[in-house]
């Protein structure tokens, strides 16, 4: 007697279908993977609509308008702000001002900062306690930096006068000259930063390979030839970072100038060391309240930066470059 008994075979080649519910779950995960970086970041960019671009916007807007804090409104005027303010010789004082005050502090500020790191990339005692110290000026409150350095300048008793006194010169009126108020308020932006930017340069200088260096050594290059030729070229990018960075804050220097005049945003009897931001300042907020002048100034600042920024780049890339030719 014989039966048909099926034999259950393996289908090869076929899948088993796709249920709804399955099918949801993967389009949602599609979706997930797609959209999910945009959510991470969008916090950021929100923050930035909102205290950054809006501001820039509405600052544009201003400048181009005649507008009083006041209420005056002679509306639309095209860029006659611009024209009046480039036409200010006064502008052009305090343009000069800031320029000088940022190429006085800014350059020995890098340099220094260099040298700073060069010296704790090395083996010392307490060497982490030491690079803790060097960023204690950056956290200290800048009213206290000011205030502090302002007595140290200051033209009757202060400590500078006493120390330039005690080797046999006059005292110095610091605050009547440009020369003596550039080089204080110099002294007060590196005592600041100096410590910062050496340890944004120290971490660019550890991710450096030892071996460079031994190989260097054993082929006979000094120390100081093995920091131009290998460190130097090798952060780069960080030496570029640093110089943008001091580029921006130097252009919009305004704490310490006026924490140096004592809270008077004039900067010395003649505007010796009246920088933009502080001309900015005593436009919108002390002289007619002028907002779209001072939206005016504030914009072709912004420009300048840029441009200054973007001149350093190119000479600070060039000059790296010309040490590994």
């Amino acid at each position: 007697m014989t039966t048909n008994v099926e034999v259950a075979r393996p289908r090869h080649g076929r899948q088993d279908p796709v249920t709804p519910p399955r099918r949801r779950s993967m389009r949602l995960g599609r979706l997930d993977l797609k959209f999910s970086p945009y959510l991470f970041v969008a916090p950021f960019f929100l923050l930035f609509a909102v205290f950054g671009a809006y501001p820039l916007v509405y600052t544009a807007v201003l400048s181009l308008r005649k507008n009083t804090l006041t209420g005056g409104d002679a509306g639309f005027v095209g860029f006659e702000n611009y024209s009046k303010v480039l036409q200010d010789e006064h502008f052009w004082k305090v343009i000069g001002n800031t320029f000088g005050l940022f190429i006085v502090a800014t350059v020995p500020q890098l340099i220094l900062a260099l040298m700073i790191a060069s010296w704790l990339n090395k083996k010392m005692r307490a060497r982490t306690l030491i690079r803790m110290g060097v960023l204690i000026p950056n956290i200290t409150s800048v009213a206290a930096v000011g205030i502090v350095f302002g007595l140290i300048f200051a033209d009757r008793y202060g400590l500078a006068n006493w120390v330039i006194h005690s080797v046999g010169f006059d005292p110095v009126e610091w605050r009547n000259h440009r020369w003596s108020s550039w080089t204080a308020i110099a002294f007060m932006v590196d005592w600041r930063w100096t410590g910062y930017n050496a340890l944004i340069y120290l971490a660019a200088m550890q991710a450096i390979p030892k071996e460079l260096y031994e190989s260097a050594s054993l082929d006979g290059a000094s120390a100081f030839r093995r920091f131009w030729r290998i460190t130097v070229p090798l952060i780069q990018p960080t030496i570029l970072f640093t110089v943008i960075i001091s580029t921006i804050g130097g252009m919009q220097l305004f704490t310490e100038p006026l924490l140096f005049n004592y809270g008077r945003i004039q900067g010395g009897s003649l505007n010796e060391f009246q920088t933009v931001a502080m001309y900015i300042y005593e436009t919108t907020f002390m002289n007619n309240f002028n907002v779209g002048k001072g939206a005016a100034i504030s914009w072709l600042l912004f420009l300048i930066i840029l441009i200054f920024a973007l001149v350093n780049f190119l000479l600070v890339r060039r000059s790296v470059r010309g040490t590994t030719s």
